[in-house]
Parts: C-alpha cells; sequence; structure tokens
C-alpha cells in the first residue's frame, strides 16, 4: 500500500508541474499578442496623425468592423 500512495503522490507532483507550464506558456503567449498593436489602433493612430482623412478612416474602420 505505501508504495501505491507514494506512486501516486509522485505522479500528482508531475501533472501539477505540467499544469503550471501550460499556464506560464498560455500567459507568455497572451503578452505577445497583446504588444502587438490590432488593425483598428493602427487605423486611429493613422487617422489621429492625419496620415488618412476622415471618409478613409470611417470606410476602414467599418470594414475591419465586419471581418
Amino acid at each position: 500500500m505505501f508504495g501505491y500512495g507514494h506512486c501516486m503522490g509522485m505522479g500528482g507532483w508531475w501533472l501539477i508541474a505540467i499544469i503550471l507550464l501550460i499556464i506560464l506558456f498560455y500567459f507568455i503567449k497572451e503578452r505577445q499578442r497583446s504588444d502587438t498593436p490590432s488593425a483598428q489602433e493602427i487605423l486611429d493612430r493613422r487617422y489621429a496623425n492625419g496620415e488618412i482623412d476622415q471618409e478613409e478612416y470611417e470606410e476602414r474602420s467599418k470594414n475591419l468592423k465586419k471581418q
């Protein structure tokens, strides 16, 4: 009986380690995703900088919302 409980304890630690690794990779991936500006943010910045006019901004913004 002692051997069985010992093996389950080791398996439990491996399961915890695997779960922690999955959580770590998830947060790393989310952080990378949030560092990249969205298409709407780029469009907003271009409009704010005067690179595009209001008509072009509204048309492109509407197209982005369709996707």
